[in-house]
């Protein structure tokens, strides 16, 4: 029997669950009568903790008998609060949760409410270990992570007591990682982290992102795609730059943590960026590589905002040019700067990021009808559906091909969320 992970968050989140799922089983879990759950938390807001435990509940309900373990970021930051659930059985730590022996004692757990907490100071985690997880979404994308945690303290962000912290995987084990996935077949492989480009400073000769991008490049000659996950861009690096103007394997999509667009609330954030800033990186990424598309992360409601910076906010979809928009409605931690912050409130919050969802909506469709008439390498997720260099959605019409094919696609329209298109070519050279 397989273990049952139930991952919430962020893509290094969904990363770890395969890990988790991995080694809990090589630990004998699955065998355990009555079965295991495993809630691998998130705990970015407040609503990703409150649907943790309502999963925990549903769980328990579904599998009277199983076993619930309750790991993750809300785990790390907040394990009182679900030690106090009757339905819980045992709590691990973010950095515990990798490895096998953190499972092995299972049929003692659950004793009282002290011996079922299992977590340690994470910021005593110097390390991060090379995981190899062959992939999430099918037989096309293979994930490696190469950093985890964050030095930074944004007012808003509980992250780093949950992830500890910045720590970098070794190069040379990245290469070894991604090496061996395109041995077993893989076309696109994605760096991800918790802070990517503060990726190398820990390591022997301080490597940047960008050194580490080229050196994969250049000793995987096989490898069709490399893709980076969510960025800052004020860390971007000169070597990041070479690489995104010399390297057409670099996949031209870069997902930017910007958080907001006026500048007195970037600094009451204490975000390292300002407004012109993250202009001026898309506009040079964007003369280095004319294809390339701009994603972000946008928060609504920051305390103090007003309407003139809220407005700021909606202006920089179209000043930076951006294609997606991720909007969080801004949600107070507990333990963070911005809780103790005089608060919007809560009604103009929802509001407001209605209206960020509506203005980057508007900016996906003018996105979406800018590639149409034009040819794209299109990778095979699934038949019938794959993804451009760009990350940009495609459903194909008729055959196209195997998953894991890359197909050259003449896009002839969009359904409002994705593109359409028929595979020009049988299969793409890129």
């Amino acid at each position: 029997m397989s273990v049952d992970v139930k991952t919430f968050g962020c893509r290094l989140n969904t990363y770890e669950g395969e890990i988790v799922r991995r080694e809990a089983e090589a630990a004998g879990l699955g065998a355990l009568e009555g079965g295991a759950v495993v809630i691998n938390t998130c705990a970015v807001t407040g609503e990703a903790v409150r649907q943790a435990k309502q999963a925990i509940r549903r769980a328990r309900r579904e599998a009277p008998d199983a076993r619930i373990i309750v790991t993750g970021c809300a785990a790390q930051t907040e394990p009182e609060s679900f030690s106090d659930m009757a339905e819980v059985d045992l709590i691990i730590g973010n950095d515990d949760k990798l490895k096998a022996h953190s499972y092995r004692a299972l049929p003692d757990f659950g004793v009282n409410s002290t011996e079922k907490v299992r977590v340690n100071d994470i910021f005593e985690v110097r390390e991060t270990a090379a995981h190899m997880v062959e992939s999430i979404e099918g037989r096309t994308r293979a994930f490696v992570q190469v950093q985890n945690g964050c030095d930074h303290r944004c007012t808003f962000c509980i992250i780093p007591y949950g992830r500890g912290p910045s720590r970098s995987v070794p190069m040379g084990a990245v290469v070894d990682q991604v090496r061996k996935l395109v041995g077993n077949g893989y076309r696109e492989v994605v760096l991800t982290g918790v802070d990517l480009t503060s990726y190398g400073p820990d390591l022997p000769g301080s490597p940047s992102l960008g050194q580490l991008v080229k050196t994969i490049l250049s000793q995987v000659p096989d490898l069709w795609r490399l893709r980076l996950s969510s960025i800052d861009s004020i860390e971007a690096d000169d070597a990041l730059f070479e690489a995104i103007a010399s390297e057409p394997r670099l996949m031209p999509h870069f997902h930017l943590s910007m958080q907001h667009g006026d500048d007195l609330i970037l600094k009451r954030m204490k975000r390292r960026h300002l407004r012109d800033h993250s202009i001026e990186f898309c506009d040079t990424v964007r003369r280095l590589r004319p294809d390339a598309s701009f994603g972000a992360d946008m928060i609504a409601g920051f305390p103090t905002e007003t309407k003139a910076m809220f407005e700021n906010a909606l202006s920089i979809i179209d000043a930076c040019g951006l294609a997606r928009v991720h909007v969080f409605p801004f949600s107070p931690r507990r333990g963070t700067p911005a809780a103790r912050m005089p608060q919007l409130d809560r009604a103009l919050v929802k509001d407001r990021a209605a209206r960020l969802r509506e203005k980057a909506d508007r900016a996906w469709q003018a996105h979406l009808t800018r590639l149409i008439g034009s040819e794209q390498p299109v990778l095979l997720e699934k038949p019938g559906f794959g993804r451009t260099p760009d990350f940009s959605p495609v459903r194909l019409a008729g055959p196209a091909g195997a998953p894991g094919a890359i197909v050259a696609t003449a896009i002839s329209g969009h359904d409002g969320t994705a593109l359409t298109g028929s595979a020009a070519l049988a299969e793409a050279a890129e």
